[in-house]
């Protein structure tokens, strides 16, 4: 599906993502992850030749097939779901870098799983992932995410496997002569947008679509980040708002696969930032478990914006990775159930501590759910001297 000429593009995007993920170039003798599912290996083989000549430390990682993933799921004790290799801790201490490369084999395998077992498990690996997070915050670790295509993500995408092939090409610049130059480009552009929005000031958001009316409240000491190199591709703009001022309803209307699972037509209703009614029009029962993963999953950690002018996407494509990023006639908004981010913060990340993040609202949790809306939507701001404007509409920022 990719050429060799391709894939060393692909690789080279991923290497620039990464730095550009944590702000600084990579030294000699750091440590990288690459991790990815089977499908993904030449990809892989790639990344890994690129880290070698950079004087890096990849250390290679295989992801648990879809059939491990249902054994482990269906199977598996409580003791074994919470179960972490020895040297993990350490090993993420240490970690500067991961790559991530998404080829999934299936996408629905862990449908007939108890929800609460995947809850479990992620409530396990939390305090591992905080530990990268932490490092994150001190400029001392970055990651990006990327996709390869697969028979499954063709298949539920309603594509032939070599058209997902050049859907993911087409997004991801690997179409242009030099796809690295492209992201850089786009990377000028929004910052101009993400310093438009930091500065006007906003104290709340409504977001108006022919499904949903939500209010978000951006909180103190916020700005807006995106097309950071932390996913590949990322055509979003978004920032973690503080949770308690989230009020009224979302809907998303894109279908997405989640832990194995398919969910269609999820309908969140918020009281006090919180949410407290969930409805889907397929997998509510899944739905209503990931939002009983923790105190922190019933709230929202993420809101996004994707400008239609940038995003290269046009079409389902059954791989959140991509959705978030949907461009279309009408650009998206996804809001995300679960943990927030801390670059978001306008200051030092590595400044806040569990109680400052508590008192400006920044949500803590083992679930980050993107939830994508791509009907037609109006977002008002509400600026602190009570002035409003219209700063997204018809799919493009209002700048």
């Amino acid at each position: 599906m990719f050429s060799r000429q391709e894939l060393e593009k692909y690789a080279s995007v991923l290497m620039w993502a990464l730095g550009a993920a944590r702000g600084k170039a990579y030294r000699r003798g750091e440590v990288v992850r690459i991790a990815f599912d089977a499908d993904g290996l030449p990809l892989a083989e790639k990344v890994h030749r690129l880290c070698i000549l950079a004087g890096l430390q990849p250390v290679v990682r295989l992801s648990d097939t879809h059939v491990m993933e249902s054994s482990f799921y269906s199977l598996g004790k409580k003791d074994q779901l919470r179960f972490m290799p020895a040297g993990t801790k350490e090993f993420n201490e240490k970690l500067n870098g991961s790559v991530f490369i998404l080829a999934p084999s299936s996408l629905t395998h862990l449908k007939g799983v108890d929800p609460s077992h995947i809850s479990i498990a992620k409530r396990a690996r939390k305090p591992f992932r905080d530990i990268l997070w932490r490092r994150e915050e001190k400029g001392l670790f970055g990651w990006t995410v990327c996709a390869m295509p697969t028979k499954a993500l063709a298949a539920k995408a309603g594509l032939s496997l070599a058209a997902y092939a050049a859907e993911i090409k087409k997004a991801c610049y690997l179409d242009r002569k030099d796809p690295v130059s492209e992201w850089k480009a786009l990377f000028r552009e929004a910052a101009g947008i993400k310093q438009w929005l930091t500065g006007l000031g906003i104290r709340s958001l409504r977001i108006e679509s022919p499904s949903f009316d939500l209010k978000v409240t951006p909180g103190e000491k916020r700005q807006w980040i995106g097309v950071s190199g932390q996913n590949v591709p990322s055509f979003e703009i978004a920032t973690s708002p503080d949770w308690r001022g989230t009020e009224g309803s979302y809907y998303s209307d894109l279908p997405a696969y989640e832990s194995g699972n398919f969910v269609k037509g999820v309908r969140v209703t918020f009281k006090k930032g919180r949410a407290v009614k969930v409805t889907a029009q397929a997998g509510e029962v899944f739905a209503a478990k990931m939002l009983a993963t923790d105190p922190g999953a019933k709230q929202v950690g993420e809101f996004s914006l994707t400008d239609r002018r940038f995003s290269r996407i046009s079409r389902f494509m059954a791989e959140t990775l991509y959705d978030e990023n949907f461009g279309g006639r009408y650009g998206n908004c996804h809001i995300a159930l679960g943990a927030s981010y801390t670059d978001t913060y306008a200051g030092d990340p590595a400044s806040l501590t569990r109680v400052k993040k508590r008192a400006l609202g920044f949500n803590d949790s083992a679930l980050h759910w993107d939830l994508v809306n791509t009907e037609k939507k109006t977002v008002t701001a509400r600026s602190r001297d009570g002035k409003e404007r219209v700063i997204y509409e018809n799919g493009i920022f209002k700048i």
